[in-house]
């Protein structure tokens, strides 16, 4: 996109509300994520240091006073059966959270672009084997095999990267079929027949002709991808298979949360409001960039706007003149 179309772009997502709240809450919520260090030493506390003082044995390991044990130490109260400060497992689990989505993402997002273009400016029998390959891809059960697939790998493996790979791998057919139908669409077009008959080689018709004009589309669905990666990594550690003790993650905390749900709602509640708030977040903020990079959106929300109104007042004065 040009310099002209990128400030268009930021323009109309200032002008939307919900896109500029969305786009604070994800700015607040990176800062606290990269600054978990710094933050947990402003509490005083780290992620997982046992706390056995701080929680009920008698009760099965209850956190001490309202609320999970807030308190001026533990500013969100501490995690039952170990006492462990919840503030900081609550930084931590988001920097896991976010590296494992935005990681899946990037892994989605450079398979599906490179078989969906693949299949869409290549031959014909190219295209019908990639997308029958996608179409499997696609009806893949991906739990199942997630679950398979992390069962078989080393346990001494990091967890984090592990996700990623799984996530990435058998999640990138949704962006492989948008980006074929776009290309599909594209390589009708006159500027990219003459890149080919003036004797460009595929590969640089793609890179100088596709790839820019299936930049909107990409980020687009890459924003919405990233919320549905962070339900899918708090699926696999609701299942057990995910980020193990003593790393953090939301979907993890939820994991071992279901059995404190009624002696401490804290515990549930905190890391479940993370992740509900992050997600919605990201999913406003990815309707707003695709209204604002949708040429044909934008037309429609120009229609009924005062310079809209005054063209046609101008187009009709024009009219009666004659």
């Amino acid at each position: 996109m040009s310099d002209l179309q990128e400030t268009g772009v930021w323009r109309r997502l200032r002008a939307r509300p919900s896109a500029v709240v969305a786009a604070a809450v994800l700015a607040v919520l990176a800062l606290f994520a990269l600054g978990a260090p710094l933050l947990s030493a402003l509490e005083g506390q780290d992620p997982t240091t046992y706390h056995d003082s701080l929680i009920d044995s008698a009760r099965g390991g209850v956190p001490l006073g309202p609320y999970g044990g807030i308190g001026a130490d533990h500013w969100l109260g501490v995690e039952p059966g170990t006492g462990r400060d919840l503030f900081a497992r609550l930084l931590y689990g988001a920097r896991i959270s976010l590296l494992v989505a935005l990681g899946a993402t990037v892994v989605q997002v450079l398979i599906g672009v490179t078989i969906g273009l693949a299949a869409g400016f290549g031959s014909r029998f190219v295209d019908t084997v990639l997308s029958r390959f996608t179409d499997v891809m696609v009806a893949l059960p991906m739990l199942v095999f997630g679950v398979a697939l992390t069962a078989v790998v080393p346990a001494d493996f990091p967890r984090p990267l592990l996700l990623i790979i799984v996530i990435g791998l058998l999640s990138w057919g949704g962006t492989s079929r948008i980006v074929r139908a776009q290309t599909l669409s594209l390589k009708k077009l006159d500027y990219v027949a003459a890149a080919r008959l003036g004797g460009s080689r595929p590969w640089r018709v793609a890179r100088r002709e596709l790839l820019p004009a299936l930049a909107a589309p990409v980020i687009t669905y890459a924003a919405i991808l990233v919320p549905m990666n962070m339900v899918v990594e708090a699926s696999l550690s609701f299942l057990g298979i995910g980020v193990r003790p003593p790393a953090s993650s939301w979907g993890q905390m939820l994991s071992t949360a279901t059995t404190w749900f009624r002696a401490d709602p804290t515990y549930v509640l905190l890391p479940a409001a993370c992740l509900f708030v992050t997600v919605l977040a990201f999913t406003v903020l990815g309707d707003a960039l695709r209204t604002a990079l949708d040429p044909r959106e934008r037309s429609r929300l120009r229609v009924g706007t005062r310079g809209g109104s005054r063209g046609a007042e101008r187009a009709t004065t024009k009219g009666a003149a004659v």
